[in-house]
């Protein structure tokens, strides 16, 4: 049974102080005052110890455990003027009441990022673990609990609740740890997050079972069986009433324009009416709140608009006390007896069952029948075994409802605890999302026969990226005897869920998703492949990722799709009179990480406006070659353009003067000038094009010939040579703003340049 404690309250209850200067009562005798001391307090604390602690690698979880543990009965709490002030038994009752509302609305924030359409596009191999993942550490733990129970330890009846809290696998958990490792979008993150979706939504409805039997046990069968009716009721209302009204609520909001602030309110109300439903039907509140956040749809613009609005308080605020404040219950310096130090090792072997069966469950059938990686399938089985947040709540209403004592608790908190700590350490060193794009085969546009499919990944964020990445891919003069394949990828932030999406719009039966997504660019490039009736092959998708994950779904993509040449828009935008529009630097970071990554060549496009012409009209490009890889590859993308009669291709190949030291290799110069051959004694076949030599001293020298000329094309392109040192360049790569557009990309990109002319800078595949 929970502790029973007496106390005296006085009315009017004293919420405002009347200052620190009041001789008769101070300031922290008031309610509001200590309400507000309680949370800064705590808020520091926690961040004092993840000041320290995220240098080791533990999440934030562990940090607000060591805090609560520290301001409680483990730490402060034993001295007796500290506890009197700060964790008295009022105090304790309005920042508890404070902690449970902010862990409910974590509930219906949950509940609104969960993907409910996974559950039908959930493949077997998911939905296999999904369930297996459940029902084995459950059989397995509740196995342990009974034979301790007879052959050792009769009096802990309290086990076999210890097996069901430790077997489940909450949604929120999983979804956070991927989060935090940053494999969020990776094929074993989106298959834990299917997993999870499925053993959580099992876990709900045997926990609903369980409690409605509970209710039968203590009270009355006819109370048990009105309970069970009223919830099933409460859940058909809620999605067959509630979320239709909220799809009218989304055909109300015009596109790109944000929800009317009455139905976020609205929503916000029903959230705590559903919440006090629940509780009048024997449910715990937060049951109410998350049925009704799965009824909301995820995403833009509904869902997203609810998170933007409650996420930032929950999650910073609300979310740190709760778990701060249920671990202050925590008890570890108690007189421990030996009857006690039996039932925490009897507690501790049902946890350790449970985990190994979760761990096994996870591990024998995609190892021996799915042939996933050991790995993989290892570090699967511990991204379900995570436990978090929704673990110590559930632990604290295990508590508070009297089924399990202090020291009971304790432990399953510290056992908690160590599996926030571990866990993620082990998954990183398990499962690296970057050695698949490791390439052993040549993916480049020089090794590519002149007569193959040219295979072309091009990410669009907007509209007019899309135009920009049309006229760069007209340049390319795609014919049906030298045809494209071009695999369009949009990507949009994910706002508003928890699950990343990844849509194949061939895969769907209409043109145009319900969602809308990608409609404009679907039209742009459905319009580009008539244009070019046999010739250019368009396949169009949609990646829905976190920024930071976004290079994950570009190189998987070309990693499929076989392509020889990624193309990404640079992060800042020009507008039609030449000033900088925007400059994004998710943008850039994501440029950045898909250079580090690509499975193949890559080319980052930054478009000043230039690129757009008629069918009829001339284009003038060139193609500035300085030797190296990055350089050769340009050219090769460069001779596929000059095939096409409206383009002009000019070639500006730099030397250095004869007295001056070249730190090139035979090799490498034997490889440029086997390269540049055609150009230079005009075999290439084409009359408009056009070779230049210029010798220069230095890198100044350069820079500025470079810039004299930039006005003169529509497009150049140039080879990114990251980390080659040459005369050519010397001195400036010092001064350059953007290392991954390299020296000269860098120099051509500049917001002092006075020119249109749009830039391609160009990477030869790295990865071999």
């Amino acid at each position: 049974m929970p502790e029973q404690h007496m106390s005296c309250w006085e009315f009017p209850p004293k919420v405002n102080s009347f200052g620190a200067w009041n001789k008769e009562t101070g300031p922290l005798k008031f309610s509001l005052p200590l309400l507000q001391m309680q949370i800064l307090v705590i808020l520091a604390v926690i961040h004092t110890f993840h000041f320290v602690l995220k240098r080791l690698g533990l999440p934030m979880l562990v940090s607000e455990i060591l805090a609560g543990m520290l301001l409680g009965g483990s730490g402060l709490g034993s001295i007796e003027g500290y506890s009197q002030i700060f964790i008295n038994i009022e105090s304790q009752n309005i920042i508890g009441i404070l902690s449970i509302l902010g862990y409910t609305l974590y509930m219906f924030i949950s509940g609104v990022k969960m993907d409910m359409g996974m559950i039908g596009t959930t493949g077997k191999k998911a939905l296999t673990v999904g369930i297996i993942s459940l029902l084995a550490p459950l059989l397995l733990g509740m196995a342990a609990a009974v034979l301790c129970l007879k052959f050792w330890f009769p009096e802990a009846d309290y086990l076999p609740f210890v097996a069901v809290t430790h077997s489940l696998t909450p949604f929120p958990v999983i979804a956070s740890l991927l989060g935090d490792l940053n494999i969020l979008n990776s094929e074993l993150g989106r298959m834990a997050l299917s997993s999870a979706i499925v053993s959580d939504l099992c876990s709900i409805f045997l926990t609903t079972i369980t409690i409605v039997a509970r209710t039968g046990d203590e009270k009355t069968l006819e109370t048990a069986m009105v309970n069970v009716v009223s919830v099933a009721v409460f859940v058909l209302v809620v999605f067959y009433i509630l979320r239709p009204a909220m799809f009218w609520v989304i055909k109300q909001t015009p596109e790109g324009r944000p929800v009317k602030n009455v139905f976020i309110y609205a929503i916000i109300l029903g959230l705590f009416a559903c919440g006090l439903c629940s509780n009048l039907f024997g449910q715990y509140v937060m049951f109410g709140a998350f049925i009704f956040g799965l009824a909301v749809p995820d995403g833009p613009p509904l869902g997203s608009a609810l998170v933007e609005k409650l996420d930032t308080m929950v999650s910073i605020v609300l979310m740190p006390v709760f778990i701060a404040t249920c671990a202050m219950r925590t008890n570890l310096f108690c007189d421990i007896e030996k009857r006690e130090c039996e039932e925490i090792l009897a507690n501790f072997v049902v946890i350790l069952v449970s985990f190994a069966a979760k761990m096994g469950a996870c591990f024998v059938p995609l190892v021996y029948f799915c042939k996933m990686p050991r790995n993989d399938a290892l570090a699967l089985g511990l991204i379900m075994s995570a436990k978090g947040t929704v673990n110590i709540a559930t632990q604290i209403l295990l508590r508070d409802s009297g089924l399990v004592d202090s020291t009971i608790f304790t432990t399953m908190v510290i056992a908690t605890t160590l599996n926030a700590a571990i866990v993620p350490f082990l998954v990183k060193k398990l499962y690296d999302p970057s050695r698949k794009y490791a390439g052993y085969q040549r993916r480049n546009i020089i090794h590519c026969k002149a007569s193959a499919e040219l295979r072309i990944l091009a990410c669009v964020h907007e509209q007019q990226t899309a135009t920009s990445i049309i006229n760069l891919l007209d340049f390319s003069n795609p014919t049906r005897d030298n045809p494209i394949s071009i695999h369009i990828l949009h990507l949009i932030e994910l706002v508003g869920r928890a699950t990343p999406l990844f849509i194949s719009h061939d895969m769907q039966k209409t043109t145009v998703s319900n969602h809308s997504y990608s409609e404009n660019v679907l039209l742009a490039m459905n319009r580009y492949q008539r244009n070019n009736g046999g010739a250019a092959l368009v396949h169009v998708f949609t990646a829905i990722s976190p920024p930071k994950l976004m290079h994950e779904d570009i190189c998987t993509l070309a990693l499929n799709k076989l392509a020889v040449f990624i193309i990404i828009p640079f992060h800042r935008k020009w507008n039609a009179g030449g000033s900088i529009e925007s400059d994004e630097q998710p943008i850039r970071n994501l440029n950045c990480s898909v250079l580090d990554m690509a499975p193949c060549s890559i080319g980052i496009l930054v478009d000043r406006g230039k690129l757009g012409r008629s069918s009829s009209q001339s284009v003038y490009i060139a193609t500035i070659f300085l030797g190296g890889n990055d350089d050769r590859e340009s050219l090769a993308y460069a001779k596929r353009m000059a095939s096409s009669p409206n383009v002009n291709l000019t070639v500006v190949h730099f030397l250095p003067m004869k007295d001056i030291d070249n730190t090139t290799s035979e090799w490498e110069t034997m490889l440029d000038d086997e390269t540049l051959k055609d150009i230079k004694y005009g075999s290439l076949g084409f009359e408009q094009v056009n070779y230049i030599e210029k010798v220069v001293k230095d890198g100044p020298q350069t820079a500025l010939i470079v810039r004299s000329m930039a006005s003169q094309y529509n497009l150049i392109i140039v080879g990114r040579r990251y980390g080659i040192e040459s005369p050519l360049t010397s001195g400036l790569t010092e001064w350059s703003e953007f290392p991954e557009l390299g020296t000269l990309g860098d120099l051509l990109a500049a917001s002092d340049l006075d020119s249109t002319a749009s830039v391609l800078i160009v990477q030869q595949q790295r990865q071999l």
